[in-house]
């Protein structure tokens, strides 16, 4: 028969084959093994009356009194296979619990699923960036950035996620749209500034909508300002400090955060059989955010709410689209293939030639404000523009179209109109 023995075993073994030869007195050898003197005489009685095998640890070979029932495994198992199939083991252990009744440990099921295959556990990488602490305030500083990925896994919109989540807290503000851009950068920034105010500090990436590489134009060089884009000018505006990241590793909380998305909201948006940007915002508003308040969040080192009110604020018209146009003489302004008319009752001294500010709203309007007053106006069409324009008199000296007018005119007068007089 074969006799496995531990490496602990083999020790106490030899301590008391020498307590048996009488080397050893029993109150020396339960000092030396760390075991009482009783049961230093328990232990050499077995030896003595069994040999080896009675150092042996009696449950060696034998199952748990605490093992799980092979049937539930299986049901477990099959349920993973059939409805969880790509989940982890801790969102696995979740849906479990909360859609099938099952209440297993995370590492039961992480075992399971790693012994069928279903689960391959990751290996760790070495860290080499330095730590950067919290922020110790909520409001302090907060990361925004867009997450793209196969939210909806093919069944339905293709969208982005917009997320910020706080520096100090890990409270997050989420959203899906339909594009990463300028405008939806925007209003994802409204959204969070009218729920809890103005931040201290915006953290981001050096995407082109929050850095650009543009030269600086005069109002700028005037004012000793480096060019900015849209969202910078709006940070600055609302007094909230930009801040640029250089590397992923920076702003890691928010690219961790978007590890846990890709993972956890995907699938659940799959159980939920979500497949639009507008149902999918409504799951993250009333479903995921409440989850990931209760599991992610953590307490801040201060309990201060450094956020600022809004107050006094106009968010319609920070947040816009600017740019300078001129006032032409017929007091129109042209935007993007557009011919404002100003309306008459807007126009006043000065205003010819000089410029306007054209605001293009996030709901799409757009906004002229001349100094610090907007100007009623109403678009018009290309075509009517040009007809209302007079056309110009023709050249002096050139004759008319043959034929155009010869009955309307005598010898003498032709002569007179070639000759200019």
């Amino acid at each position: 028969m074969e006799l496995r023995m531990s490496e602990k075993e083999r020790d106490r073994m030899k301590v008391l084959a020498e307590v048996e030869a009488g080397h050893l007195k029993q109150k020396d050898a339960a000092r030396l093994l760390g075991i009482s003197p009783r049961q230093v005489r328990r232990s050499l009685r077995r030896f003595q009356e069994e040999g080896d095998k009675g150092l042996v640890h009696r449950s060696r070979g034998r199952g748990s009194n605490r093992r799980i029932d092979q049937s539930l495994k299986e049901r477990a198992l099959s349920l993973v296979k059939k409805k969880y199939k790509g989940f982890g083991p801790t969102l696995a252990c979740e849906q479990l619990a909360k859609a099938d009744g099952l209440s297993l440990s995370v590492e039961t099921v992480r075992k399971w699923m790693t012994e069928e295959g279903y689960w391959k556990p990751k290996k760790r990488r070495i860290e080499v960036h330095q730590w950067r602490a919290r922020r110790p305030c909520f409001g302090e500083m907060v990361q925004m950035d867009t997450s793209i990925h196969d939210w909806f896994e093919g069944r339905g919109e293709s969208a982005v996620l917009i997320s910020m989540i706080d520096d100090a807290t890990s409270r997050c503000l989420k959203a899906f749209y339909d594009t990463d851009s300028t405008r939806t950068n925007m209003a994802m920034l409204r959204l969070y500034l009218e729920r809890h105010g103005r931040p201290r500090a915006i953290y981001v990436d050096q995407a082109s909508h929050f850095k650009t590489t543009r030269p600086t134009t005069i109002g700028e060089d005037l004012a000793r300002r480096a060019a900015e884009t849209q969202i910078g000018r709006a940070l600055r505006e609302l007094g909230i400090e930009h801040l640029t990241a250089h590397s992923p590793q920076a702003k890691g909380r928010i690219e961790r955060s978007f590890g846990t998305d890709q993972d956890r909201l995907v699938k659940e948006l799959r159980l939920a059989d979500v497949d639009t940007i507008k149902n999918g915002n409504a799951y993250i508003e009333t479903r995921y955010l409440p989850l990931w308040e209760e599991r992610f969040t953590v307490t801040p080192a201060q309990p201060a709410d450094v956020h600022r009110s809004i107050s006094g604020y106009d968010l319609d018209a920070i947040l816009s689209i600017q740019n300078t146009r001129t006032i032409t003489n017929d007091y129109t302004v042209r935007y993007e293939n557009q011919v404002l008319q100003i309306e008459k009752s807007e126009v006043g001294g000065g205003m010819r030639g000089s410029k306007v500010l054209v605001e293009e709203r996030l709901d799409g309007s757009i906004h002229l404000r001349w100094g610090k007053r907007y100007l009623k106006h109403h678009r018009i069409e290309q075509d009517n523009k040009a007809a209302a324009v007079a056309l110009p008199a023709p050249p002096v000296g050139l004759r008319p179209p043959s034929g155009a007018g010869r009955a309307d005119h005598s010898p003498d007068q032709e002569r007179t109109f070639l000759l200019g007089g």
